[in-house]
């Protein structure tokens, strides 16, 4: 989300000498500062806390001061403003040039200018290139004019997914706050290139799994073709894509392609720790941007938070991410923002983001690179390195030792799906709290749930832990069954089969979709007393049906389940 936006669209030369002081309605400038530059940007007086949640609600709002309220307006809703008949003043954005991209190849490694869209692809191919062992370039999605939305992986085993927290930064899904889009490419140059030789990023880059997009919205950063002319804040259909995730007793009218590409990404991957970046002010936001209560963790969310604006204070100006709570706020107590990515991260997968506005100015000057660096490039990592700490293990069958999808919770303390889940592949799980004693339930379908009391958390240390959770063998809707018990159903990861007495011994297995196609055919030695367990990994979602055949007696049994 963008805030307190300072310096709105770009206008015409033969619009350059409007300037308000007073709210009136000039709708006819108005459409043809739209119709020209892709958006305009209007302030209001800022009305009650009631009547802001339903501006909200309409419009996206780009930020919000003591005594004004700030819209960015696109094509697609320019006419219901007007038609609300609210009085306005026409924020002007000095004319920019036109960013025509890095003069020569060698200068990239400067980062003191936008590149072209075609330059852009070329940087992080690169990255890839240059460091195959630890670097892997991959696709979210693609955009409405077909732009591909890239991300790179940077981890010592960039190819291959192991038990680690997973982090992401994300940048400029507002496509005109563009300070982000160069900072996140030069802070994947800048791990790559000290891998080697700083022992600080080797530990993060070997620990963890960073995941680095620094562009979500080419189609608004690229509005006008391969050059930055005038970018836009939402995507080529005229929506904002911070406006567009779910959002619980919030209906959003069309998901859409970036924003559905991207929950699928967020979904399989399930970040322990994220971050989005955006211009308009300069502060950490932190969850929750939809309701004013308090998210548990807030005094971890807090605290890290703290920390960010706190390094920066160190390095930068002295007016530079001063406002609010000294550069520090709760996103609710400045402003509602419906159908947010930072609370649907939250709420919806149980991660933890952020949001960090890097600079009051939208579309950063390229000369304000480099200190919007300097300023912020430590707390980038230092925040990376959160994901290091906390409580991390794995939960584990107490019987076989495979890993369980278990839910981890901490009952009196956990509310609005700050619980968060072991992994279904490996069993591991970060929860990330506040230093102090903490007792951990661990659940899962098919299991009795486990409780470790007094887990120590430290400041900047890591706490391991393996949990060991028992089977329930014989559990109450399974005595007596003469058809095979499959849990946890649905499941994503690996499901149990409890067999009934006459499949125990040498039995095939069959797994076939909802057309009759044979998907696995192999054979298993079952132990009574003992449930099998099935690896549905690589299987899409949907429902499957699968068939137990005792080998000696010729006698079968099945079930269906459903991969979610």
């Amino acid at each position: 989300m963008s805030r307190f936006s300072l310096i709105a669209i770009v206008l015409l030369a033969s619009f350059s000498d409007w300037c308000y002081s007073q709210y009136i309605r000039d709708n006819e400038l108005l459409r043809k500062i739209v119709s020209a530059s892709g958006q305009a940007e209007v302030a209001m007086p800022k009305p009650g806390r009631h009547d802001l949640d339903r501006l909200s609600r309409d419009f996206s709002i780009s930020g919000v001061s003591d005594d004004e309220v700030r819209v960015k307006l696109s094509p697609r809703d320019i006419e219901k403003f007007i038609n609300s008949g609210a009085e306005f003043r026409i924020i002007e954005r000095p004319a920019s040039k036109v960013i025509t991209g890095i003069p020569a190849p060698e200068k990239g490694t400067e980062w003191q200018t936008y590149p072209t869209y075609t330059q852009y692809i070329s940087i992080m191919r690169s990255f890839a290139s240059e460091y195959p062992s630890i670097c892997l370039l991959d696709t979210i999605g693609i955009s409405i004019n077909g732009r591909a939305i890239l991300v790179l992986k940077i981890s010592d085993n960039c190819k291959k997914d192991e038990p680690e927290p997973e982090v992401f930064y994300t940048s400029s899904m507002h496509g005109d706050e563009t300070a982000g889009f160069v900072l996140m490419m030069r802070l994947a140059g800048y791990l790559l290139g000290n891998y080697s030789s700083d022992i600080r990023i080797r530990t993060l880059v070997d620990d963890l799994e960073i995941w680095i997009n620094p562009l979500a919205n080419p189609d608004g950063t690229y509005r006008d073709g391969d050059n930055i002319v005038s970018p836009v804040r939402n995507n080529a259909n005229g929506y904002d894509l911070n406006r567009n995730f779910p959002d619980p007793g919030y209906t959003i009218e069309v998901r859409q392609k970036e924003t559905l590409d991207m929950m699928r990404f967020l979904s399989d991957r399930r970040f322990a720790l994220s971050a989005n970046f955006h211009s308009g002010e300069e502060v950490v936001n932190y969850p929750w941007d939809r309701w004013p209560f308090d998210h548990a963790d807030k005094d971890w969310f807090y605290s890290v938070s703290r920390a960010w604006a706190d390094t920066v204070h160190l390095y930068s100006e002295k007016s530079y991410m001063d406002k609010l709570d000294n550069g520090v706020t709760n996103g609710y107590s400045w402003y509602t923002v419906y159908g947010g990515r930072q609370d649907y991260v939250t709420y919806q997968l149980s991660g933890r983001e952020i949001t960090v506005e890097l600079d009051r100015i939208d579309f950063t000057p390229e000369e304000r690179l480099d200190f919007l660096w300097q300023y912020n490039y430590r707390s980038m990592l230092n925040y990376i390195g959160n994901a290091l700490y906390g409580i991390q293990g794995f939960v584990k069958d107490a019987v076989t030792g495979d890993p369980v999808p278990a839910k981890v919770f901490i009952k009196g303390h956990d509310v609005d799906n700050s619980h968060v889940f072991a992994d279904s592949a490996t069993g591991f799980f970060t929860r990330f709290l506040k230093p102090r004693s903490w007792d951990l339930t661990f659940t899962a379908g098919g299991y009795h749930d486990t409780t470790i009391t007094g887990v120590q958390v430290y400041d900047h240390e890591t706490t391991y832990l393996e949990v060991r959770i028992n089977p329930i063998l014989n559990p109450a809707n399974t005595i007596g069954r003469t058809r095979p018990y499959l849990y946890p159903n649905p499941a994503s990861g690996y499901i149990k089969a409890v067999l009934p007495d006459h499949l125990h011994g040498g039995v095939n297995i069959k797994i076939f979709n909802s057309s009759g196609k044979i998907l696995s055919d192999f054979g298993y030695e079952t132990i009574a007393g003992f449930p099998i367990s099935l690896d549905i990994r690589k299987l899409r979602k949907g429902s499957y049906i699968v068939v137990f055949t005792n080998l000696m007696t010729g006698q079968t049994g099945s079930g269906s389940f459903i991969v979610n």
